[in-house]
């Protein structure tokens, strides 16, 4: 208990001289923002015990920097293990299920995972360069990845990052740029994406990178959406 008792001394000095961002840059210097679960003995080495400990010391935001790290680390793990189950062409049952016992040990958002799992996706091929053929092999792709992709979209939030992480991806990459229809077109029928967040995408929630170009290309299929919508409800109503 030595050492961590004098942390709590040294930290408290420390941030009030400085400020937490300070600290966290110098910890990353020499390599010490990984290691500070070293303070307590092999058995207590986890974040429930350093954040009890350190916030109780009225060092609350040195144990928030240390769940902020373990978090970061956790993706960091979960998306190379991610791309190395996908390499190997493991069953997506198997990936699916390694994925949700992650984000319940590591307290991981559906959105996060989301946004984790379409990167590894589409960092798993080597893409075309022909804008003409990048569409056709990004669906034939994708279509293959629905299922993995449709069982991290429970959450109309988690629908919503996916369409901001497919037309930022779309943007960044200039062949990609009329594909980006497609893709979503191909996420509807596969019920990766249902209407209610491609409706708020369109409407509001888009990013500004290429909003104008991708909004075009989504025009019709928002307006298709739109009156199959009307229709459904006045099915309802029996209309």
């Amino acid at each position: 208990g030595v050492s961590a008792a004098f942390a709590v001394k040294l930290f408290k000095s420390w941030i009030n001289e400085k400020d937490i961002n300070a600290v966290a840059v110098s910890l990353r210097k020499v390599n010490m923002d990984n290691r500070l679960m070293e303070l307590f003995p092999a058995n207590k080495q986890s974040v429930e015990h350093f954040s009890k400990y350190f916030t109780e010391a009225g060092l609350k935001e040195l144990s928030e920097y240390v769940r902020n790290q373990q978090s970061i680390g956790a993706r960091k793990e979960l998306q190379k293990e991610l791309q190395e189950q996908m390499s190997r062409g493991d069953p997506f049952k198997d990936i699916i299920l390694y994925v949700k016992e992650e984000m319940k040990k590591n307290n991981i958002s559906e959105q996060t995972v989301i946004a984790i799992i379409w990167s590894s996706v589409m960092s798993t091929v080597e893409w075309n360069k022909k804008e003409e053929l990048v569409a056709e092999q990004a669906i034939k792709h994708l279509k293959q990845y629905s299922p993995l992709l449709a069982a991290f979209t429970t959450q109309g939030q988690s629908e919503l990052t996916l369409l901001l992480k497919i037309q930022e991806y779309c943007y960044d990459n200039i062949h990609f740029m009329k594909a980006f229809q497609k893709i979503v077109v191909l996420f509807y029928k596969a019920e990766v994406l249902s209407e209610e967040p491609i409706l708020k995408w369109y409407k509001d929630a888009h990013l500004a990178k290429g909003k104008s170009v991708f909004l075009e290309q989504m025009k019709k299929f928002v307006e298709w959406l739109k009156n199959a919508e009307e229709g459904r409800g006045a099915a309802r109503l029996g209309l």
